[in-house]
């Protein structure tokens, strides 16, 4: 059996705008660099919202007032300021206070209630966050000649929101919805960064998703669980989860179309789907010092989760990541891995391909070629594949990696 190989996406991608959303940038002190830090994204009318928020039982302050904002507002948002360069984590109350500050003040200036501001943060933890400063910047960001609905406008606030990232991330898509009220275009834009404590559940990133398609947040719940599944949720670069993971969707509902169709609701998730699946290629790409990319599928499980137990199992592993890094074709790394993570495998069963090639059979060794096996793996994207011969059910699993680099540039995070 042949394994499609294709490129991962990298980014930025073409930029769609959807109708109903401007955005802007700032420098306002947070980061040492000067970089910009400090960015909006303003739905003119009101969008409606629903999010997933990290599985970390320690949660920064702004996933808490996020969180809290979108109860109380009924899943209804006017504008999303973000700040990189301070996670505002593991700062207590004063933490709360300071992210319950900035939403006042931006809503003031946007003239609704604070909850209708939704926040995020990211960057280092435990540090005070200095609402002063954001707060002194927030009336040149929200004024109407700094937010634009622009390419540049896009380019400039996912440029502000990036750490450690080398890159912006951004996907869209585009699609015509036919109703009885007519033919409408339909677009989805999403951008996000994260390149770093990656891990399922939602893996250490903020995404923000925009789309000018009408829809209830109860909708846009169900269309963003779906989504975030098969993309975001199974990416791994280090096995470390974050604790201000956010993802975001906004529905302006600005181009007509409305989700209620089954048309648009089917069109919708398929580009959910594919904006996702993109962003989360183009984040496990970026990865703190990788040079190697894994498509890790596991197959024959008995369960979709059987098998995400197995890869995330393989993808975290020490062993097989440093393997990884020095193209090493030790498939017997992979082999232990996969029976040590807690399913009851029978080793007699199991069959692992690197590339094209078998080179475990059976559970036991195989004749293939490591030069081959060696020249795949020290390609950008290599795919790997193991079958557990216990069922039907598979998952596709994005992973890296784990480099020196990734050592450095964690070593001096903070410093």
């Amino acid at each position: 059996m042949t394994t499609l190989r294709v490129e991962l996406r990298n980014s930025p991608e073409k930029i769609r705008l959807p109708l109903g959303f401007s955005f802007s940038a700032i420098a306002a002190g947070l980061k040492v660099s000067g970089r910009p830090d400090l960015a909006l994204a303003e739905a003119a009318s009101g969008a409606a919202a629903a999010a997933l928020f990290t599985k970390n039982r320690v949660v920064a302050a702004p996933v808490e007032v996020g969180r809290a904002g979108l109860l109380s507002s009924g899943g209804r948002v006017r504008a999303v300021v973000v700040n990189s360069g301070n996670a505002n984590c593991a700062t207590g109350h004063a933490g709360i206070q300071a992210c319950e500050r900035v939403c006042r003040e931006a809503g003031r200036l946007f003239g609704v209630p604070a909850a209708e501001v939704f926040p995020s943060s990211t960057g280092i933890i435990g540090v005070r966050l200095p609402a002063e400063k954001i707060c002194a910047r927030l009336p040149e960001l929200v004024i109407l000649s700094a937010r634009s609905h622009s390419q540049r406008g896009v380019l400039a606030f996912a440029h502000a929101i990036m750490t450690t990232d080398t890159r912006p991330k951004i996907a869209s898509a585009r699609f015509r919805a036919s109703s009885t009220e007519g033919s409408k275009e339909v677009t989805l834009l999403g951008v996000a960064k994260g390149a770093g404590m990656i891990h399922p559940k939602l893996a250490t990133m903020l995404v923000y998703l925009f789309t000018d398609a009408g829809a209830s947040p109860r909708q846009l719940q169900s269309l963003l669980r779906q989504a975030c599944d098969d993309s975001l949720n199974c990416i791994s670069i280090d096995g470390d989860t974050s604790t201000n993971d956010t993802v975001l969707l906004l529905a302006s509902g600005a181009s007509g179309a409305r989700v209620r169709d089954a048309g648009t609701r089917k069109k919708l998730s398929a580009a959910l789907n594919a904006v996702c699946q993109s962003l989360a290629e183009q984040i496990v790409s970026d990865g703190e010092g990788v040079q190697h990319v894994i498509r890790l599928f596991v197959e024959q499980a008995r369960s979709r989760e059987e098998a995400l137990v197995v890869a995330r199992t393989i993808a975290h592993s020490m062993l097989v990541k440093t393997a990884w890094a020095g193209a090493d074709p030790n498939w017997g790394r992979i082999l232990a891995a996969v029976g040590r993570c807690g399913v009851p495998i029978d080793p007699s069963r199991v069959q692992i391909f690197i590339g094209d090639q078998r080179v475990c059979r059976n559970g036991i060794a195989c004749a293939f070629n490591e030069r081959q096996a060696h020249r795949d793996l020290a390609q950008p994207v290599c795919d790997l594949r193991v079958q557990l011969g216990r069922g039907r059910h598979l998952v596709r699993f994005l992973t890296t990696d784990l480099t020196a680099e990734y050592v450095r540039i964690n070593a001096d995070y903070s410093t």
